[in-house]
């Protein structure tokens, strides 16, 4: 009788360094399969004892993302900003914020993550500005007929008195898309557009100047060395003509039903074509990542066309349920969709809007991607585990939020006065929540913030936090991070796995994906019970107790295994 379980990854294999950056960065299309980890900068690694996570931190434990085996690293905001959304309000787009550091701090983490063969890949915030920005404050304090006020997207309103908001559109944090401005005399005035908070005034993109801004701003950060671009709201930006009104009652999400006068425009295309050109006089295959909220992943794959944009997250993977039916109906739309434009599909299933996985997993399906209940810790656990193999195992580019590889839940209990998403103080519009997925992560089992910083963190951590950190789990088998890292360093090791735009699905029993790619098999049970199947081959790693007897494989409940032919 022969028996067989996964076997881990030696860590000698997992950690060996790479090429240097220079030679690494020299690979033609290394973003079609790449693994991209988001930081949340302030909520990484605090160098300075303040609470809060900045860019000497991340700095500091570049290692462990090149040992935890992903490409590139993907930093949210670290710009001039009031923080009144977390840094999606730049005052200055070519200035880091004193919380986060300076500029040299900047060229610092650049320069030292390319020596440890990763890429950095910085966001871009396009759709709207702070009420900091100089542009904004010049034009309130200039007045009506103020140039820089066509910038923007001021306009007179409604009513006898103009005491009515020029359109009904609504923020998408809840309330009026309208802020009314008191003008220098001191008389109600003009209104102006935001999207989101007041505090993020939307640029009007028919303007030359606001093309023109942007487009020396891509130039300033591509001069500093970066790979990359992710494009804030990059479906927003153009605004039908005449900013006509909705008509409807119900409030715009995001991810809607349809397009609406101010979401998924055409022209947003045209902007990208300019950009591409820019992007493509530099050496070095930089890219570009749309976050772009459409109704469909094929008006997605618009955003991927060969003279645009590179990849675009795939917003229907992450909001789609642990089922085998659901999950492979929008694992095949994903992949048609992207065939015709040449684009390679991405797959992401926590970032920082959303609850993580390991969390939405461990509730019922239907709730949505903002959760407010912990659910079966163990649940949620289980098949998150299960999720992100069966995510690595799919052909394009997959993207890591930070702290998934410790399995950390998302925070639901948080107490109402540590609450800083500015949606939640709105009321309605988008849930307000997102504080949860944002707690600065663990690094040590002790310490005033369990290896963060010196200073305790800006949002508080749970009990327990220790026992899921990197020092808890470093080296243990069967881990959550060493799972991810022994699933990172096979999928380096694999050339079937990652690029690529098909797979091969196999016949499995009800409730069960399996597929093929060359000599690689990925069979992923979504059922709540163990289910036996043929094994297609030599167990690799699996996220529970796979074994495999003479041929026979025994696959618990919410679990995902990888075999080989070769």
């Amino acid at each position: 009788m022969s028996h067989q379980t996964a076997e881990p990854v030696s860590p000698t294999h997992r950690t060996a360094p790479r090429t240097a950056g220079h030679a690494v960065a020299d690979r033609r299309d290394w973003w079609r399969d790449a693994v991209i980890y988001q930081v949340y900068p302030r909520s990484f690694a605090d160098s300075d004892g303040d609470g809060m996570g900045d860019l000497p931190g991340i700095r500091t434990r570049l290692p462990y993302l090149r040992d935890l085996g992903v490409d590139a690293v993907w930093l949210s905001p670290f710009y001039a900003s009031p923080q009144a959304d977390a840094g999606y309000d730049v005052a200055d787009y070519r200035a880091v914020d004193p919380m986060f550091g300076n500029l040299l701090d900047a060229d610092g983490l650049i320069r030292d993550a390319h020596d440890l063969g990763l890429r950095i890949i910085v966001d871009l915030v396009p759709n709207h500005s702070s009420d900091q920005h100089e542009w904004f404050k010049r034009a309130l304090a200039d007045g009506p007929g103020s140039p820089l006020r066509d910038r923007y997207h001021f306009r007179p309103g409604k009513g006898a008195n103009g005491e009515l908001p020029p359109n009904d559109w609504e923020s998408i944090f809840g309330g009026p898309a309208w802020t009314r401005v008191t003008e220098p005399d001191g008389t109600p005035g003009q209104w102006y557009l935001h999207l989101f908070a007041p505090e993020q005034p939307d640029f009007n993109w028919d303007h030359p100047a606001v093309n023109d801004e942007f487009r020396s701003i891509l130039r300033f950060w591509l001069d500093m060395g970066v790979d990359g671009f992710r494009i804030d709201v990059a479906h927003g930006m153009v605004k039908a003509p005449g900013l006509p009104d909705i008509g409807g009652n119900e409030q715009v999400k995001l991810l809607g039903d349809g397009v609406v006068p101010f979401f998924d425009q055409d022209g947003v295309h045209e902007i990208y074509r300019q950009w591409r050109l820019i992007l493509d006089e530099y050496s070095g295959d930089r890219v570009f990542v749309a976050e772009a909220w459409t109704p469909t992943v094929e008006r997605t794959a618009h955003y991927v066309r060969p003279d645009e944009l590179h990849q675009a997250f795939n917003f229907q993977y992450l909001s789609t349920h642990w089922d085998a039916a659901e999950l492979r109906e929008v694992i095949d739309r994903t992949l048609e969709a992207m065939r015709p434009v040449g684009a390679p599909a991405t797959w992401v299933l926590s970032n920082h809007d959303v609850t993580r996985h390991a969390t939405r997993f461990a509730n019922p399906a239907g709730l949505g991607t903002q959760i407010r209940e912990a659910g079966d810790r163990e649940l949620g656990l289980r098949r998150a585990r299960a999720a992100t193999l069966l995510m690595l195992a799919l052909p394009g580019s997959a993207y890591l939020y930070q702290g998934e590889e410790l399995g950390l839940p998302d925070v639901v209990d948080l107490p109402d006065e540590a609450r800083q998403d500015p949606a939640y103080f709105r009321g309605a519009g988008q849930d307000g929540f997102r504080d949860g997925c944002r707690v600065p992560i663990p690094w040590t089992r002790e310490g005033s913030s369990h290896g963060f910083g010196d200073g305790g963190s800006w949002l508080p951590q749970p009990a327990g936090w220790g026992e899921l950190s990197v020092e808890a789990q470093q080296g243990v088998p069967g881990s959550t991070l060493e799972m991810y890292r022994t699933a990172l360093a096979v999928r380096r090791e694999a050339s079937d796995l990652g690029a690529g735009e098909a797979v091969e699905w196999l016949p499995a029993p009800e409730g069960v994906l399996a597929f093929r790619r060359g000599a690689f098999v990925c069979v992923a049970n979504t059922t709540g019970r163990t289910v036996p199947f043929a094994a297609p081959g030599r167990l690799l790693i699996a996220s529970g107790e796979v074994t495999v007897t003479d041929g026979e494989a025994l696959g618990p409940a919410d679990t995902t295994a990888w075999f080989t032919t070769a």
